[in-house]
């Protein structure tokens, strides 16, 4: 095989294409910040960059304890808190604002019959699960005992336990 018949058969490969996907070409415009991300970290407060350009910023090992460091004095001075604050809520009852939709349950549990859950969620306009729910925590959030039973019909009763 001599040099043209060398250059004819490469020339007819390269004629076919190889499988590769076509180049792209170079974007037009760089990638912007969203609008309210944070911003890049500068160097150190005060500190003007040399002619070469950077600013010196402290070293990373000094930022991290010193971060960490507040992160644990947060976090010890939020856990003191919350117990206190739980405990103190979960002594006291509180009851339902008057004309709200949790009054008008308790309303009509209180009754000496009792209420079916077809009537609370009638008088409310909420859907059975959202009735259930609010039935489930009103004994702790307002201090309330509630019964629930059958009737022969499988309807089911909610009513203040006394």
């Amino acid at each position: 095989m001599n040099n043209a018949e060398t250059n004819d058969t490469a020339a007819a490969v390269a004629a076919q294409g190889a499988h590769v996907a076509p180049e792209k070409a170079p974007a037009k415009k760089g990638a912007s910040q969203k609008k309210g991300a944070p911003k890049a970290k500068t160097g150190a407060k005060g500190a003007k960059p040399a002619k070469g350009g950077k600013a010196t910023a402290t070293p990373k090992k000094q930022v991290k304890a010193s971060k960490t460091a507040k992160a644990t004095k947060k976090a010890a001075g939020k856990k003191a808190a919350k117990p206190a604050a739980k405990s103190a809520r979960a002594k006291e009852a509180t009851s339902p604002r008057p004309e709200s939709k949790g009054a008008k349950i308790l309303g009509l549990i209180g009754r000496a019959k009792g209420a079916t859950l077809a009537e609370i969620m009638k008088a409310v306009e909420w859907q059975a699960h959202s009735v259930r729910g609010w039935i489930s925590t009103a004994g702790k959030e307002h201090g309330v005992e509630i019964e629930s039973t059958k009737n022969e019909a499988g309807e089911r009763t909610y009513r203040v336990a006394k």
